[in-house]
């Protein structure tokens, strides 16, 4: 007998505006690519073109068997200066919206995925107060816009990530190998030994600001940093019910599988508390909650443990495990009431029959989950495309499709027909 989600189940694909689009040229990610001594490995240019390119790979995924899409509008494009909105812009995504409705795809509209206009960074980016008043701005002009064509908003893309960066940063502090200590799933393998400095002050000159000041979202972030983007979370979710209180809202959050070996409890607790359970109080109005997840943490006595021996590894160097989704979803759960959806899980690998391997097994244990009656609404596989992969450019692949770069054909990989065929017959 087959196993098959029920109707109205959402599967789809995810992108990232700033990693597909392409030319985001007023975005603060787009001046770090470019600044002298970047740590980015190369910068993103035209990206996978999918600016001009989405009406195609849209009928793709719809062509295969998925029904959901999870996208990024791009602040930087509305609001390229601050207070001067790009109605071209708002266009455009309407645009993409309707191709989503034309092919029977259910969009899932992030509001911000790592990347803002470049405008922010001089008022204080991130670390400031200011902040939530500009970020309630743009929501609202999005969602008066197009608010009546998008069931389901995140408002931002792993909210706690500046807080993992500001740990995987002190937990490399003094290594000879970031690679290897670093959660890579946040794209920070560089060497520890990069000339941060020179590059923070060449940032300052790009900003006209203090290099000590230059405070993007995927940075190092403190415990105010923190409160600040819950209370932009916690804004925009009042301005897009006060519009359109049929929206679905909720945030999405980097989380991994939690292996706890006798002696690692407290280190793992202190772990779960900072990447989860201390964001719940500003989560109670949400409608669901994003769940991002790419592999396991083992916790021993002395802390994270390396993989070892035979453990599988993915292309960014951190372990091949697809049943961390599920072990993940169950911890959620025991904590959270409400809707899951999966909106990030995947693994980067040049072998698709790994990837092929990875869906299927990440799946069926998700569809596990669902029969013990975690309500789990939706997966978003990454990426729908082979991206633009933040400091690591190009050289990583999450794609569902390849993408040749120097002509952007699209090349439909298997694990794209698999994830489809799931949806559509089980497995």
């Amino acid at each position: 007998m087959m196993n098959k989600f029920k109707d109205g189940f959402l599967i789809g694909a995810a992108t990232a505006a700033h990693q597909v689009e392409g030319n985001n040229v007023n975005s603060d990610c787009w001046v770090m690519e470019n600044v002298p001594g970047s740590i980015y490995k190369e910068p993103s240019l035209d990206a996978a073109d999918h600016y001009n390119r989405y009406e195609d790979d849209i009928k793709i995924m719809a062509d295969a068997g998925l029904n959901a899409y999870r996208f990024s509008i791009e602040w930087a494009r509305i609001e390229p200066a601050k207070g001067r909105f790009d109605e071209n812009e708002i266009e455009h995504y309407k645009k993409v919206l309707e191709c989503c409705y034309k092919n029977n795809i259910t969009p899932i509209v992030t509001l911000h995925h790592f990347s803002s206009p470049k405008w922010l960074i001089p008022e204080g980016g991130w670390e400031d107060e200011k902040t939530i008043h500009y970020f309630e701005n743009y929501c609202r002009h999005v969602v008066e816009k197009l608010g009546d064509m998008m069931p389901y908003i995140c408002t931002i893309n792993e909210a706690n990530i500046g807080i993992q960066i500001k740990k995987f940063m002190a937990m490399a502090e003094g290594s000879d190998n970031l690679e290897k200590d670093a959660n890579i799933q946040v794209g920070l393998n560089k060497d520890a030994k990069v000339d941060m400095k020179a590059y923070y002050e060449a940032l300052g000159e790009a900003f006209g600001i203090d290099p000590a000041k230059v405070q993007p979202f995927v940075a190092p972030r403190t415990v105010e940093g923190d409160r600040i983007v819950m209370r932009c979370h916690e804004r925009a979710r009042q301005v897009i019910k006060n519009i359109n209180p049929d929206i679905k809202v909720g945030i999405t959050l980097s989380l991994v599988d939690y292996h706890v070996l006798p002696g690692g409890e407290r280190l793992a607790a202190a772990d779960q508390d900072e990447d989860f359970l201390h964001y719940l109080p500003y989560l109670q109005d949400d409608d669901f909650l994003g769940v991002q997840n790419y592999t396991r943490q083992v916790y021993g006595p002395s802390g994270v443990l390396r993989p070892v021996g035979e453990a599988k590894l993915t292309k960014m160097g951190y372990e091949y495990y697809p049943e961390a989704l599920a072990g993940v979803v169950r911890f959620v759960s025991k904590h959270w009431n409400k809707p899951i959806m999966i909106t990030e899980n995947g693994i980067s690998t040049d072998n698709d029959t790994d990837r092929v391997d990875f869906i299927e097994h990440a799946l069926k244990g998700l569809y596990q989950c669902i029969e013990e009656g975690i309500e789990v609404i939706g997966y978003m596989h990454w990426s729908l495309l082979d991206n633009f992969e933040w400091q690591l450019g190009y050289e990583q692949k999450f794609g569902l499709i390849a993408v040749d770069r120097a002509t952007q054909t699209r090349y439909p990989k298997r694990s794209l027909r698999c994830l489809g065929n799931i949806g559509k017959y089980g497995f």
